[in-house]
Parts: structure tokens; sequence; C-alpha cells
């Protein structure tokens, strides 16, 4: 009948425009990862200001591999639903499907190893800061997350003495000190980049030194970064596990509405 065919024309529309709504947010979400990958690239080369010359090991691509993926996925499935091409909107929910099952995978582990991961993230951070003015990359990742974080080392600090630049024993002006990112106010001016900033903090006690640098080390701060935000991730990890179950029975109406 008539209100029959019309009921499925709406019903049909919606679950296009749902799809399409969906699919674009998760295309938001590639660009803005990929965006991120290429600022940190971008970003790096002109706070070294020297060409890097391992830029196929550097960690930023990973950033923009996962963004270049995540958006070129989501648009497949977009002009998938916009022309109700049943092969794109298959192959997309195949891929949807396994990258769900890898991140339940994911978090399983996470919280099962919870603690010999806290152990891998310290060795890897202290073993970063070792190499702090041998590495570039390694560099560039502790600043930004001294910086992001506001915290300074692995557990505090004094951390920093585990580099040889940095230990109180070394001869030259870096002896006692810490990275520029460690620095409360890194610039100078509010312009210039002061990478004396941090010179002898180690040799002040944490009254002298909380005005200067931050006292925090960095593994504190994730933790804390963790559990104020944990809210937050279980949300969104709640909401693409409901959205992919939403959009595989899209895709089966779909299914159903060709085969009709």
């Amino acid at each position: 009948s008539g209100n029959t065919r019309q009921f499925r024309n709406w019903r049909d529309y919606i679950l296009k425009c749902l799809l399409v709504t969906s699919n674009l947010l998760f295309t938001v979400l590639g660009l803005v990862t990929l965006v991120v990958g290429l600022w940190g690239l971008i970003n790096k080369e002109s706070f070294a200001q020297e060409k890097i010359s391992g830029i196929r090991t550097d960690p930023m691509l990973l950033f923009t591999f996962l963004g270049f993926i995540l958006a070129l996925l989501s648009l497949m499935g977009c002009v998938g639903a916009l022309r109700e091409n049943m092969c794109l909107l298959r192959t997309f929910s195949a891929v949807v499907l396994v990258l769900v099952v890898a991140q339940v995978l994911a978090v399983v582990v996470l919280y099962s190893l919870q603690g010999q991961i806290e152990d891998y993230l310290r060795s890897g951070m202290l073993a970063a800061m070792v190499r702090y003015q041998n590495d570039l990359d390694l560099r560039f990742i502790t600043d930004e997350i001294q910086m992001g974080l506001q915290c300074c080392g692995a557990d505090t600090y004094r951390d920093w003495g585990i580099n040889v630049y940095f230990n109180c024993s070394a001869p030259g002006v870096q002896a006692c000190g810490v990275p520029p990112s460690c620095c409360i106010d890194p610039l100078e001016n509010g312009t210039v980049w002061n990478s004396q900033c941090g010179v002898g903090a180690q040799k002040l006690d944490e009254f002298s030194a909380q005005s200067v640098i931050f006292l925090g080390g960095c593994m504190g701060s994730i933790s804390r970064w963790i559990e104020q935000h944990s809210g937050v991730i279980v949300t969104v990890f709640v909401f693409i596990l409901y959205n992919t179950k939403h959009l595989k029975c899209v895709y089966v109406w779909f299914d159903l509405i060709k085969q009709s």
C-alpha cells in the first residue's frame, strides 16, 4: 500500500542519514589524527632546525598512518551509504568488526597487565632520558610529554641525573640541570625558547625548584590523567562498540533493501 511504501522510504532515508553521519564523525576523527601526525613531523623539524634523516622510523608517522587509514575507511562507508554500494559497505563492515575485536583484546590485555605496562613505560621513559641528546625522536616525544603533562622525569626531576650530560658529575654547562621542557616558563619574554632555564635545577631543593620547574614525575601524571579521563575513555569505547553494532544492523537493512 501507499502508507507502507512511504514508511519504507522514510526508514531507508533515516538509516542512510545515520550511516553517513556516523562515518562523517569517524572521518573527522581520522583527519584530526592525521593533522596531529603531520603537525608532529613539521613541528619537530622546525624545533630541531635541522633535517631529519631517519624519517621512515619517525614515531609520528604512526599517527599519520592511523589517521589516513581511519579517514579512508570512513569515507568508504560514507560513499557506500550514499550510493548504496553493498561491496563498499560489506568491506567496511568487515574491517570495522576486525578493529573492534582487536580493541576489545587490547583493553583486556591492558587491564590484565597493568603493572607490567607501568614498569615498561617507566623503563621506556628512563631509556629515552638517557638518549635524550642523541636521539631526536626520543627527545621530541619526551619534551611533548613533559610540556603536555607538566611533569619532569619519570618519578622526580632528579631522575635526569641518569643522563650523562645532566648528571652532576658532567663537565658541561648542563650538569645538574634538566631540559627546558621541564621549565614552568621555557620561553624568555614569552617568545624566545630559553634552553638554559633548567640549568642547575637538580641542585635546588623542592621548595626553591617549584617556582622554576615541574616537580612531579611523568609516571604519576600519566596515571592521574588516565584516572581523570577514564570516564571519557570508557564512554568513547562504548560509543564505538554501540555504533559498530548499530552500523552492522544498518548494513543488513541495506542488504535486505537491495534484495527486495
